[in-house]
């Protein structure tokens, strides 16, 4: 079914084409006519499936004009998200007059102020500089007709859900509300309950399985070693660009230091960096310029980097869902991709874990010509014995229980 056919004004048309949208995704063709209906929605997708699109779209069309408000609000858990989400956003919205803005924390409040003032029709937030602004009396919800709150699980991680009920709060109780969330635990349930009308829940694919394009295996390795195989595999793998995922700021720093000195055009993303420095990350590593983007899990959903031939879990994931999550970084749109993980000893138990939630063992892999020092976890796959995995690394053969990947000078 085409976009002309789900019930969208011309105008609305106009910016799917100019944007250079042709068939609807699956989210899209169950979303859009529901929401038109002015039906509240639950909405699980994987990433990279038009989820923006699916709520901007129609929610733009029954504003219609410019009007006093905010009168949509859409609240996002990163500054990246909704500087995102926002540009998204203003581009379906350019046959209209209906005004957008955007307000997150680590920047001055100069040019937010000043969006808030002209009135804004759509204003896309993070919870924690909307309550400033809204302490301030700069902002005000009492007009808010419909409310988007996207990656709901991602702002209970980062303790977001008690300012998400403060700005309900301040938001009319008669509204359309929509709920985007890979998935639904207990305090996102009672959140359901309590801001939600007679939801319709929309799910398309399978939160739990990594993309069918996605090759991905596992390296066991010395804790001691660690550093010296993410190097190694670097130097000797083909890659077009790689994410590089670690679990804390200061890790993400020093293994960026490390690539540096041996001469990898690096890129940092993490919440500790500044505003200008994290679009800095993005624009260079999008554009190019740099070939490696080391990040924590800030880059792991929802945000738009196209093309990245590899991700590499420097450090094994403590929650399977984020698993799912950063190897989707990969294999984007039926590409192919490559996701490696680092295992250490103590990561046994997250891992074993991670298998259980995609319900399928992931290759266990040494890398040809690396020098290893000896790890328990070598004693992990008996010689001979067959793993439960289907795919693997490109051209990977099997030698004593263990799956070896050749090795592959990286395109320059």
């Amino acid at each position: 079914m085409p976009f002309s056919k789900l019930g969208l004004s011309p105008a609305m048309l106009q910016g799917v084409q100019a944007m250079g949208y042709v068939d609807p995704t699956p989210i899209q063709l169950r979303a859009i006519p529901l929401l038109l209906e002015g039906r509240d929605i639950i909405g699980s997708a994987q990433t990279g499936t038009g989820k923006t699109a699916a709520f901007a779209l129609p929610l733009l069309q029954k504003l219609d004009r410019h009007a006093p408000g905010p009168r949509l609000l859409v609240l996002e858990p990163t500054r990246e998200l909704a500087a995102q989400v926002e540009t998204a956003i203003r581009d379906f919205a350019r046959f209209t007059d209906l005004r957008i803005a955007v307000v997150f924390g680590g920047v001055g409040y100069g040019k937010q102020l000043d969006d808030l003032k002209r009135g804004v029709d759509v204003l896309v937030a993070t919870p924690g500089r909307l309550l400033d602004h809204l302490g301030r009396g700069t902002c005000r919800l009492n007009l808010v007709r419909h409310l988007v709150l996207d990656e709901a699980d991602r702002m209970l991680d980062m303790g977001f859900l008690p300012d998400v009920r403060r700005i309900l709060d301040r938001c009319p109780r008669e509204r359309q509300t929509m709920l985007f969330s890979a998935t639904i635990p207990p305090e996102i349930e009672t959140l359901i309950r309590w801001a939600m009308k007679s939801p319709q829940t929309i799910q398309i694919g399978a939160r739990r399985t990594p993309a069918e394009t996605v090759k991905h295996v596992i390296y066991p390795v010395a804790d001691m070693q660690k550093t010296e195989l993410l190097l190694a595999l670097l130097d000797q793998v083909q890659y077009d660009s790689v994410i590089v995922f670690c679990r804390t700021k200061h890790g993400a720093d020093r293994i960026a230091g490390h690539l540096k000195r041996n001469n990898h055009a690096v890129a940092v993303l993490h919440s500790n960096r500044t505003q200008r420095e994290r679009e800095q990350a993005l624009r260079g590593f999008r554009e190019g310029r740099f070939e490696v983007l080391v990040a924590t899990d800030i880059a792991s959903r929802g945000l738009d980097i196209a093309d990245v031939s590899h991700v590499i879990n420097y450090d094994v994931p403590q929650h399977a869902e984020d698993y799912v999550h950063r190897i989707g970084r990969t294999g984007r749109a039926e590409a192919s991709g490559d996701a490696f993980t680092l295992m250490v000893a103590e990561d046994m138990k997250h891992v074993r874990a991670i298998e259980r939630f995609i319900s399928q063992k992931v290759a266990r892999v040494k890398l040809e010509n690396f020098n290893y020092r000896y790890t328990a976890l070598f004693e992990q796959d008996k010689p001979g014995q067959q793993s439960e995995y289907s795919g693997g690394a490109r051209g990977v053969r099997v030698h004593g229980g263990y799956h070896f990947a050749p090795g592959r000078r990286r395109r320059r």
